[in-house]
């Protein structure tokens, strides 16, 4: 089920070209975090990406924010990584 949330994450970002930001958890069954921010960018080479994670370190290039956090350091990630928010 999991993964195919994941896949139709995909196939959503295919057909709306007004999605401009991704936000992901990092550590999940299936499809991992790293792996669906890696082919949504090849779909939408321009999307921005924001991982989130508890306990996962960072890879890939693409921002991290660590849970817990707040509102405001949603907001100050978003607006440092994408310049969106």
């Amino acid at each position: 089920m999991r993964t195919q949330r994941r896949n139709e994450a995909l196939e959503t970002l295919t057909c709306q070209p007004n999605i401009s930001i991704l936000i992901t958890d990092i550590n999940m069954p299936g499809m991992d975090g790293h792996e669906l921010a890696e082919r949504a960018t090849r779909i939408r080479p321009a999307l921005k990406v924001l991982q989130l994670s508890g306990r996962e370190r960072r890879r890939d290039g693409f921002p991290m924010l660590r849970k817990p956090f707040s509102e405001e350091d949603l907001a100050r990630v978003m607006q440092q990584a994408t310049g969106v928010c």
